[in-house]
């Protein structure tokens, strides 16, 4: 590991990239480029979010949803990609995020940017983590190992499931590695292996046009409507937390580059690649999906979704032995997934920590002797044990206030890749590209990518039935979508704490390695 003290003409090309931006090597840099994109890959997940919200896909719209708005979104989606590659390649750092956003904005911006990213990092990966557990639970249910579906026994997979992707965060930075490239080849083959079964097995398939035209309204809205404006611009839109749910966690194509060889490019590549490679794959698995949606009396069971997801398609067009084997495979890479999710929150909450705004930093930004934040790994996985304590009780056997904090998540994660998004946009032609670049492209890229996650952060936040409407006279607090008061509450407390405290002592991305290093390769 080069020190401080260390002549600067030893230092490696990486090394030299990471002294520009005022930080010594401290992390083991031993992951190659496609590691680097395998981590984001198992992140994303297609045989995890694809599989877990696909009810709220076929409830908000129905067929149309899955075969029109994933491509659409996608589309979007990977342009967001692209200017964060164009801002990786430039700053490669573990918490690229949060550091782009104080280099391009100040302090203020990147102590917001860096709690909305370590908060929805968390998140996700507890959520990750319990979709993972209930899979499990589903798989032993069609196997008959038990009669009846329990929260409790879900939590406890949960808890164990914590314990051991935390064992396999703290071994090894190279194993982990190894363990990511082998999760790129599962999700592959077992996607296959599930659209394979979900084309020859089933006796009975959906047509073309079934797949491409039937619009269904199963949100409570509008009346079960299909054809009024309200289905068109309000239904049709909540349903996009399928495709933004699933294609979410690339950024830890960044939070992994002071790991990777060629991180300039390499972590560039890792994150546009696994955002198209997961939206050309989970497209086909979602097709192969609703063409294998069984019918009642002839007619699609759309309705039958929603309350069983992919489980109830699974046993009811394939049976009870084909739907445990395709739930295990899907169980199998969701474990995969909640392993390189806990990998990317705690780099991210080691760099941020590096920089002293988290609580506690020094513990959190301790290397072991296998040159592995261990103690941010166990702070990380405790953390989203805890936040996931809701997730015991339940309503009509449904956790529904967990299920708010994950769209509470996704709305932080995506909301933090719009702020340095918009400063670089901002910054014009003075910002210092890198190796990897979008070239004048920024300029319709960037903004556009913003307007993106602001339309669809804005759909996350509003009431997904009437039930939870507090103008509606069938209102319940049961059904209530937590998550603009939650996203408000957290932007507030962080705005208290900078105002009261954070403004006097957090001053942005702090120096690790001597001046006279950072001088030589430009501050």
């Amino acid at each position: 590991m080069p020190e401080a003290h260390e002549p600067i003409d030893e230092l490696t090309e990486d090394e030299q990239h990471l002294a520009k931006l005022g930080y010594k090597q401290e992390l083991s840099r031993s992951w190659s480029g496609f590691s680097n994109f395998a981590i984001s890959f198992s992140i994303i997940s297609i045989l995890a979010g694809c599989l877990t919200t696909y009810g709220a896909g076929i409830a908000n719209g129905g067929p149309v949803s899955i075969s029109w708005s994933w491509p659409i979104i996608s589309i979007f989606i990977l342009i967001i990609g692209f200017t964060m590659s164009e801002l990786v390649s430039a700053m490669p750092t573990s918490g690229g995020i949060y550091y782009w956003a104080s280099k391009l904005g100040g302090p203020a911006a990147g102590f917001f940017t860096g709690w909305l990213n370590l908060i929805g990092l968390i998140a996700v990966t507890a959520s990750v983590a319990y979709g993972c557990a209930t899979f499990f639970e589903l798989t032993f249910l069609e196997w008959g190992w038990y009669d009846t579906f329990s929260l409790n026994r879900i939590f406890l997979f949960f808890v164990v499931i914590l314990a051991m992707i935390t064992l396999i965060n703290i071994f090894s930075s190279h194993l982990l590695a190894l363990f990511n490239n082998i999760s790129v080849w599962w999700h592959v083959a077992g996607a296959s292996v599930l659209i394979a079964v979900l084309i020859f097995v089933p006796d009975d398939h959906l047509s073309f046009s079934q797949v491409f035209t039937d619009k269904f309204n199963g949100s409570g809205w509008a009346d079960g409507s299909t054809s009024s404006l309200t289905y068109f611009f309000v239904i049709i839109p909540f349903g996009f937390i399928l495709t933004q749910y699933t294609i979410t966690g690339f950024d830890a194509s960044v939070h992994l580059s002071e790991e990777t060889q060629g991180a300039a490019k390499s972590a560039a590549q890792g994150i546009w690649r696994s955002i198209f490679y997961s939206a050309v794959g989970g497209y086909i698995l979602l097709l192969a999906v609703t063409f294998a949606i069984p019918k009642v009396d002839g007619a699609p069971d759309y309705a039958g979704i929603p309350a069983g997801g992919v489980a109830y398609i699974f046993d009811a067009s394939l049976g009870s032995g084909w739907a445990g084997t395709l739930l295990f495979i899907s169980a199998c890479a969701q474990l995969f997934c909640a392993t390189a999710c806990l990998t990317s929150t705690s780099r991210m909450m080691f760099a941020f920590s590096r920089d002293r705004a988290v609580p506690g930093s020094r513990l959190w930004s301790k290397v072991n002797a296998s040159r592995t934040p261990a103690n941010a790994v166990i702070c990380a996985a405790v953390v989203g044990g805890i936040i996931t304590l809701p997730a015991l009780k339940s309503v009509n056997g449904i956790p529904t206030a967990f299920y708010a904090v994950t769209s509470v998540s996704v709305i932080g994660l995506y909301f933090s890749f719009a702020i340095p998004i918009f400063l670089r946009w901002r910054a014009g032609d003075s910002f210092e590209v890198g190796s990897w670049n979008n070239g004048s492209k920024y300029k319709w890229m960037n903004p556009l990518a913003v307007i993106e996650i602001i339309v669809v952060g804005i759909m996350l936040m509003l009431p997904t039935s009437p039930f939870g409407a507090p103008w509606r006279d069938e209102f319940t607090w049961a059904s209530v979508n937590y998550a603009p008061l939650a996203t408000l509450g957290v932007l507030l407390v962080l705005a208290v704490w900078w105002l009261a405290s954070a403004n006097k002592w957090f001053t942005g991305p702090v120096k690790t390695i001597d001046q006279a290093v950072v001088d030589a390769f430009g501050d």
